[in-house]
């Protein structure tokens, strides 16, 4: 199981990823304001590369339910500044989570190696046409709706068989595009215009997931869903549930985990694969 990103492979197929969360936004829903000034941004980031992250990814738009768009100039000036200083003093892989071709573009020149997109390169008409010239990696995400109405009462047949119908259909339209599906991972897009039970219904059926051998990735830290289950308000104190399913995923088949606390997460993950590998 490998995913090729520009220059290099990375061989998934025992290891998996941890996924550092760099918001540079004043409103996303755990950390939102904490990073918005590059300094605090480029701190943050230092700190998560000493506890062994391997990738950063850099969002500068809150995708949280509800969050108001931010205009493309917008984003771009607050996540640059951060993007080119990572660039000259790290070779860890830095993602740029947009679903504006024009920011995506700019990211990836000044340093950026995959792109996260939320609404599965749906959201631009340009973005397809980048990513698949861009030789990036490409995480494609299930998403129902938009950000500020996708929770209102989400609604599936089967959860699980719809986002594995979606999965084969943007594969298809990436092939069609001509962007190497081996450049791809997929991410269910756990509260993105799910309920808690849906959720819950993913994990449980991960496995179900793989679609074309392509890597899954992984994006439960601190979310709502974890308080709806345990009753924990404090996203900073969602942390141990998230660290339960980081080696959850694992064990079921998930490759990349896209986390807030990067020590505790790598280290279940670790911990985890020596297991399934002993």
């Amino acid at each position: 199981m490998e995913w090729r990103i520009h220059d290099r492979t990375l061989d998934l197929t025992h290891c998996g990823l941890v996924m550092g969360v760099l918001n540079v936004t004043p409103d996303s829903f755990s950390d939102g304001g904490s990073y918005i000034d590059p300094a605090a941004a480029l701190a943050h980031a230092r700190e998560m590369i000493t506890e062994g992250v391997d990738i950063l990814d850099i969002g500068g738009e809150s995708t949280r339910p509800g969050a108001a768009p931010v205009e493309a100039g917008e984003e771009l000036r607050r996540v640059l500044p951060v993007i080119e200083a990572l660039a000259g003093e790290t070779n860890i892989p830095l993602s740029i989570d947009t679903s504006k071709a024009a920011v995506a573009r700019e990211a990836l020149v000044r340093g950026c190696s995959i792109l996260n997109d939320v609404t599965g390169l749906r959201g631009d008409p340009d973005m397809m046409a980048l990513a698949a010239s861009s030789g990036a990696g490409v995480i494609l995400m299930h998403m129902l709706g938009e950000p500020r109405t996708m929770q209102q009462a989400p609604v599936y047949g089967d959860v699980v068989a719809e986002i594995s119908v979606f999965f084969r259909q943007r594969l298809a339209a990436c092939v069609e595009s001509g962007l190497d599906v081996r450049r791809v991972v997929l991410d269910p897009g756990i509260g993105f215009g799910k309920t808690a039970a849906h959720n819950l219904e993913i994990l449980r059926r991960l496995p179900e997931l793989t679609v074309h051998q392509r890597p899954l990735l992984l994006g439960v830290s601190r979310k709502s869903f974890l308080a709806a289950t345990l009753g924990e308000s404090d996203p900073v104190e969602r942390l141990w549930p998230t660290v339960a399913l980081t080696s959850l995923g694992r064990e079921r088949g998930a490759r990349i985990f896209r986390v807030h606390d990067v020590r505790p997460n790598h280290e279940a993950l670790r911990m985890t694969e020596a297991m399934l590998t002993a």
